[in-house]
């Protein structure tokens, strides 16, 4: 819980009571690897803080190949963020890529802690916004800029993932195939 609270901390100042009530609201959980958390076409009933290991988000298209949205690494929080502010049937997949722990947080939860604890909803807020100007800055990325230089973007701003990712996730995530991938690194190497 200290990493939740301390992440909270870095945007909002919480009273001991507050945090008691964040704490409360929350459940924590642990999962072995691959263990698919979400699937498609299912209700997001909880955001997910990542305490321990790595989560991502993907879809998986008509020809079964997967396409990486996020991922998640401690501190981070994961969520297919239409279906759990909606309630509606989702279009992403939450899957650990190793043992993880983290701590689950219900739409329901949430709301209460907007009533009790008003300065989490300025927290969330933050983040919302934080995560739409990523994510715009990403589809501007993808438009703009070549593979490399995408993975160059991505090596500088996630290096502590580099080493923890399947490759074919990484290049899922950059919007390549793992063979082109594969081949756009062993070009990276010569240089």
């Amino acid at each position: 819980m200290n990493l939740l609270l301390d992440t909270i901390a870095r945007y909002v100042t919480l009273t001991p009571e507050e945090q008691e009530r964040v704490v409360s609201a929350t459940e924590f959980q642990s999962y072995k690897a691959k263990r698919i958390l979400l699937k498609e076409g299912e209700i997001c009933l909880h955001s997910y803080f990542v305490i321990k290991g790595i989560l991502r988000s993907y879809t998986i298209d008509e020809n079964g190949a997967e396409h990486v949205v996020s991922f998640a690494s401690p501190g981070w929080w994961i969520a297919d963020m239409y279906s759990y502010l909606s309630q509606r049937p989702g279009q992403l997949y939450i899957e650990t890529n190793e043992d993880s722990e983290v701590i689950m947080l219900s739409k329901e939860n949430q709301e209460r802690l907007y009533d009790e604890v008003p300065k989490m909803e300025r927290f969330f807020r933050i983040l919302i916004e934080n995560s739409l100007v990523a994510n715009q800055q990403r589809l501007i990325d993808n438009l703009s800029f070549t593979a490399e230089a995408r993975y160059d973007k991505f090596t500088k701003k996630h290096p502590d993932l580099i080493h923890c990712l399947p490759q074919k996730q990484i290049a899922s995530y950059i919007g390549v195939t793992p063979e082109f991938f594969s081949k756009m690194k062993a070009r990276l190497l010569k240089k």
